[in-house]
Formats: C-alpha cells, structure tokens, sequence
C-alpha cells in the first residue's frame, strides 16, 4: 500500500512540531521541566514565542505530546517484534533485543522520565497517564498471548497465568535496563537476549 504524500504546508508543520519538541527535550533533560520556561524552548528552536503556542498551549500541553510522542514510538515498534512471523522463542527474543534498542536509542527521554517520575512530579493531565498506560497494556497483551500460544504448543510449561508471565518478562527486562542506565560500564544491557531470558526460562534453583 503507497504512503500517501502530505501537502507541503502540513508537512512543514510536521517538521516545526518535532524541532520544537527536540529543543524542549534537549532543554528538559538538561535543566529539568521546572527550570525551563516556553520562551527559552522557542529560542532554542529558532522560533517566535507567538508560533510556538500556536502549536501548544502551555509547557504542560507540550511536555504532555513529548510524552506520548515516545510512549507510541516505544509501543510501535515493541508491537512491530512481537508480530514478526517467527515461533514463541524467536518473538521473546526480539521482544527483548527491540526494548533494548528503543531504551538505548532514546536515553535523554527515559533520564527525563524517571527523573519527572521519581522526583517532583510534573501536573499532567490524567489523561496522559490514561494513554500511555493503554498502549503498555497493550503490549503486555501481546506478550501474554506469546506466552499462552507457546503453552498451546507445548513449547512452554503451564507454569502460571500468560499475562502474569508477560508482567514477569517485561519487569526483568526493565531491571536490566535500568542497571544498565546507572552502571553502562560495569552492567551493559545484554546482546544476546537468551541472557535475560534464560532468568525466566532456566531460573536460579540447581536441579
């Protein structure tokens, strides 16, 4: 199917939209979204401060689409590998490799998260936590039908519930990618997947 073209004029929308969203998050991670003001943003992206509330109506509008900007980036293509055509195992693997990528790929927006997150939170609209959390559930959805297709096949054990499993999964890859966000040097996040994997496929009980 041929991607239909945008008009010039949206597609220049388009590419203000994201040079306005890359200064903010380039300015966010580094001074913090309290420390920021929309006028710095607008000089940052090389823009007057009049067009750039044109496109959002306050710095909560605008950290609100980066938000949701990299939770459907971050869904895509999580989604996109666990559809690959390959058996139960194979889709783990990717499930595992492709999180990895995206985290490793997007390394100023996760330090801008967890810090917003952990510290003073930002007053988000709910709705925000409403949409993101609906394309995380999704995806374990997904997971958890790998899970249980792999059970119908008998290519793993009924040991539990499939979406227990796919929470299970998710959480030991987050582990390690948090280790590997404080301690790059010592704990890189693992190339071969079989290595986060093998924690839930092997366990640690000598048997």
């Amino acid at each position: 199917m041929q991607e239909v073209k945008l008009p010039r004029r949206e597609r220049e929308k388009l590419r203000h939209r994201r040079q306005m969203l890359a200064a903010a998050l380039a300015l966010f991670s580094e001074k913090g979204y309290h420390n920021v003001s929309m006028h710095e943003i607008a000089e940052s992206a090389e823009f007057a401060i009049g067009t750039l509330y044109r496109f959002f109506a306050n710095k909560e509008d605008l950290y609100r689409a980066l938000m949701l900007e990299h939770a459907e980036k971050f869904h895509e293509a999580l989604t996109k590998a666990l559809e690959t055509p390959d058996d139960e195992i194979e889709k783990l693997r990717h499930y595992v490799r492709v999180k990895g990528e995206v985290f490793g790929g997007n390394l100023s927006f996760v330090q801008l998260f967890l810090a917003e997150s952990r510290g003073a939170r930002v007053n988000i609209k709910a709705r925000l936590d409403e949409e993101v959390r609906k394309g995380y559930d999704e995806t374990l959805e997904r997971l958890a039908s790998v899970f249980k297709r792999g059970m119908t096949k008998k290519r793993f054990k009924r040991i539990g519930d499939p979406y227990a499993l796919a929470v299970a999964l998710d959480s030991v890859v987050n582990a390690f990618l948090l280790l590997s966000l404080e301690w790059p040097d010592r704990y890189p996040y693992p190339e071969d997947p079989d290595k986060v994997l093998d924690i839930l496929f092997r366990g640690v009980l000598e048997t």
